[in-house]
């Protein structure tokens, strides 16, 4: 994977069955907004982002009663890794712990004394559990907040790094490392101060991003930022939405930036006075055709959906497969060669026809 060759080196962290670190791919998380006492709710939320793509869930654990939920789940046979958000109550993470929780987040500005962390990273050092530190611009050590005046990047930075070095003193070294802000430039300085200073893995996410609207944009742009420098190594798009759709937002993100091994990318041209094809409307609707075919290649196809002869043909030519759009038809491309051309109400189903037609062809010959 191209992302390897200028990616920032760490350690490599076990969460189930999911490497973080190291060479492992980028993994997409998302959390759930259930009840978790509600285990139906939560347990059909849990499957939905599993189908969805989604590699890593958290669930809030906000007392010790909820951890039985985690149990619960891995009767029932969830294999997703599982992630007790712990707030406040360090039994809350010890139960969780007990119960099969892959892993465990906790925050170093509410769990507690010195002792209350040392007993978690007892608990989840008996179990080979690795503890997530996530650090959050809301929640940020009162003393840190009167050093530094603000949750700035530097007082973020020291508090995650402050609760890793007690950690380590516990003898804990199983660790990711998550520092969050509403704001991606705090965020993203927060995150590079750390790298400088350790080689645990990241969890990047822009925290209270907002709706779809304006999240999706905050999030890449801080996330985004990061990956393109080679840090990061598990992501999460945080939005006020349904947690599906941050996962489907989370790996069009590593897919667009190229990161993702696999996946569908996508290019078309802005339009201009020279398209002669309702090309918007065409686009938007592959786009939408191809997630909700669910096709999943395991290796990246590209495909350009193109508006005129004038860039079209070379981006097509660039591509797995696309069109150049005519006038009521497109010209089919594959490979850089001309198949036919083809009528205008036949190219979404052709390309999603030629699309799976090359998804299994890979799944074939792997």
């Amino acid at each position: 994977m191209l992302y390897n060759e200028y990616r920032r080196k760490t350690r490599q962290i076990r969460v189930g069955r999911v490497a973080v670190g190291g060479n492992a791919p980028v993994s997409v998380q998302s959390m759930t907004n259930t009840d978790t006492l509600d285990f139906a709710a939560t347990l059909s939320q849990i499957r939905a982002l599993e189908e969805a793509g989604c590699d890593i869930v958290r669930l809030a654990v906000p007392h010790p009663d909820a951890a039985a939920t985690i149990y619960r789940l891995k009767e029932a046979g969830i294999a997703l890794p599982l992630v007790a958000d712990i707030h406040f109550d360090y039994k809350a993470a010890i139960r969780a712990a007990e119960a099969g929780a892959d892993k465990i987040r906790i925050n170093p500005g509410n769990i507690g004394s010195d002792d209350r962390v040392k007993a978690v990273a007892q608990a989840c050092r008996s179990r080979h559990i690795p503890i997530r530190v996530g650090v959050n611009s809301g929640s940020l050590e009162g003393e840190l907040l009167e050093k530094y005046g603000a949750p700035t990047a530097e007082a973020l930075a020291e508090s995650a790094m402050r609760h890793v070095r007690l950690l380590e003193k516990f003898d804990f070294d199983d660790i990711i490392i998550a520092v969050k802000s509403s704001d991606p430039a705090r965020m993203n300085a927060a995150v590079r101060i750390i790298a400088d200073q350790c080689d645990y893995p990241f969890h990047l996410g822009v925290t209270e991003a907002g709706t779809p609207t304006s999240g999706i944009i905050k999030s890449a742009a801080g996330i985004g930022s990061l990956l393109l420098s080679g840090i990061g190594d598990t992501i999460r798009v945080s939005l006020t939405a349904d947690p599906v759709r941050e996962v489907i937002e989370g790996k069009r993100l590593l897919s667009v930036l190229g990161i993702e091994e696999g996946g569908v990318e996508i290019v078309s041209c802005p339009t201009c006075g020279r398209t002669r094809i309702d090309l918007i409307a065409l686009a938007e609707r592959f786009e939408t055709a191809v997630q909700e075919a669910n096709i999943r290649p395991k290796h990246r196809i590209k495909v350009a959906v193109m508006g005129c002869a004038v860039n079209g043909p070379g981006e097509a030519r660039e591509a797995d497969f696309g069109i150049a759009g005519g006038i009521g038809e497109a010209l089919l491309f594959r490979q850089g060669e001309i198949v036919r051309k083809i009528p205008e109400e036949e190219i979404i189903p052709t390309l999603l026809s030629e699309l799976k037609m090359l998804a299994d062809a890979q799944t074939y010959n792997d």
